[in-house]
């Protein structure tokens, strides 16, 4: 199972943001949280990724995990290859260490897998919503997670692009 969770609860102040959840999601499923604004996804998804505590009810996810935020926070000032590097070095010196070579490969494999190849040499504040939403993918990516929670992934995509 990649997900499974049974009576997850979270109280946040006074208010019961989620309540009893039970889930169960295999490997390899790919699952879409419904709801209206305020429901309690990305709250959900922010327990799941360990960014906040349940008040209660048990939880089991894979230990290598990849998150795209709502609201993801990007260095504007960094270029796409130069933020991508950065991060697959922050992100892989726990696991193993990286030559520069490798970290350059790596990075180029996800400069394809997300389609920014061609606006790899500019600088992130220089990019549309959408090209910015797919730094922030490829971001999640590194490390080929066993696990990629995407919050509200389409953001600023054309209907084209998905």
């Amino acid at each position: 199972m990649a997900i499974n969770i049974s009576h997850l609860n979270k109280h946040i102040g006074k208010q019961h943001v989620l309540k009893d959840i039970c889930l169960s999601i295999g490997d390899g499923e790919v699952v879409g949280l419904l709801g209206p604004n305020g429901a309690g996804k990305s709250t959900l998804m922010k327990i799941l990724v360990g960014v906040w505590d349940a008040t209660n009810g048990d939880v089991q996810v894979p230990q290598s995990i990849g998150f795209l935020p709502e609201q993801n926070p990007l260095y504007e000032d960094m270029y796409v290859r130069e933020y991508l590097r950065f991060f697959v070095g922050l992100r892989l010196k726990a696991i193993r260490r990286l030559g520069d070579k490798e970290k350059g490969e790596m990075v180029e494999e996800l400069i394809a897998r997300v389609g920014l190849t061609a606006e790899a040499n500019k600088r992130v504040g220089q990019l549309s919503k959408g090209y910015k939403q797919r730094v922030g993918l490829a971001q999640a990516m590194i490390s080929n997670p066993e696990l990629l929670i995407l919050d509200e992934p389409t953001t600023g995509l054309d209907p084209n692009q998905l």
